[in-house]
């Protein structure tokens, strides 16, 4: 068994223009001052870092390292939720992921690929520069509108679908390979890495590519009305990084789980703040100690209803509660553990 690391939080939904959400120093204070310990870092944010630069510098890396480390905050892994994303989309979300990559690229589906693999490649390097042996990522998407199977997908489409998705991924997972790096797909709905069989279905399309690994956040599956308990107990050895973060799913008679495209206030399936939500999270941190898995726990702040203001102050206490110290010690050790074979054999009635 292992002990999980944190509490720490993730700074992506917490950027903004205003202080201290807009440069690393203040958000470094900010998480300090409210008990984390780590801070997980979204690269897409240049107000955090330069990703570019990180892939190629690693004083860089060491200076950033060392002014997280001088808060006394660790940075606990880098994440590229939004490249990795755009290594992979289906023209129907052209425009909308248009959003996501930087103006000399938008409206170039190409070269806009290009850039999102070599930002991946960068992290890479980047991450071994700041010392990290695990990334989170998105694994994007060309099959997420064919999920419903309306109309009938034709033979061959689906494995054709990972099989490219597996041809863009390679030389990226081989780059983190060199590095020594483990990439953590965080499996969310929108991405063909989307439950247990997709990603296994992208494992085999990578002929079981040692760097694929995974992010788990229970939120995702909620929303799916899968079995996110059994879901470590199928996976434990994959999961590497850890987002805490929660859900609910309540369906009427008029909506589920396609939502109506409602707003996030409106969905019967819709995120909440660690603790306000439907996940077992007592459960959960039971598993991933009794697996031995080696993860931060991060909060990452997605709620419909409670302020981040708040979700980041009650987040750092509620990670706190729920890690549970790994025994080194079995309570019944006063036994004794001393071996007497005849003891034995009298205990069993063996002559």
């Amino acid at each position: 068994m292992k002990t999980i690391k944190g509490p720490a939080v993730y700074l992506a939904q917490f950027m903004d223009t205003k202080a201290p959400f807009n440069s690393l120093d203040g958000l470094c204070k900010w998480a300090s001052d409210l008990g984390y310990k780590g801070i997980q870092i979204p690269t897409w944010e240049s107000a955090l870092i330069d990703l570019k630069k990180a892939g190629e510098n690693k004083d860089y890396c060491q200076e950033i390292k060392g002014k997280v480390e001088s808060y006394g905050l660790v940075v606990t892994e880098l994440c590229t939720h939004l490249q990795g994303q755009l290594v992979a989309v289906h023209s129907a979300y052209d425009t909308m992921f248009d959003n996501f990559a930087p103006n000399e690229v938008k409206g170039n589906p190409k070269a806009r690929t290009e850039w999102a693999v070599e930002q991946m490649k960068s992290a890479a390097r980047a991450s071994r520069h700041f010392g990290l042996d695990v990334h989170g990522t998105f694994s994007g998407s060309l099959l997420w509108h064919t999920a419903h199977p309306w109309p009938q997908r034709p033979e061959g489409l689906v494995e054709m679908g990972f099989q490219e998705l597996a041809k863009r991924w390679t030389p990226i997972l081989n780059e983190f390979d060199e590095q020594g790096v483990d990439v953590c797909y965080e499996v969310h709905p929108g991405e063909d890495l989307h439950d247990g069989v997709t990603f296994e279905r992208f494992l085999e399309a990578t002929n079981n590519h040692k760097r694929v690994n995974l992010l788990y956040d229970p939120s995702h599956f909620v929303l799916q009305q899968l079995d996110y308990i059994s879901y470590i107990d199928h996976y434990h050895e994959f999961i590497k990084m850890f987002h805490v973060k929660d859900a609910e799913f309540n369906p009427t008679g008029k909506k589920g789980s396609f939502g109506g495209y409602g707003d996030w206030i409106d969905r019967a399936g819709r995120y909440r703040h660690p603790g306000d939500g439907q996940v077992d999270f007592k459960t959960i941190f039971s598993k991933l100690t009794e697996y031995g898995c080696d993860v931060w726990a991060v909060l990452e702040w997605e709620c419909c209803i409670k302020s981040p203001d708040q979700g980041a102050r009650e987040g750092a206490p509620f990670i706190q509660s729920h890690i549970i110290e790994a025994t080194e010690k079995k309570f019944d050790d006063f036994a004794g553990s001393e071996i007497d074979e005849q003891k034995l054999k009298r205990i069993l009635g063996i002559n």
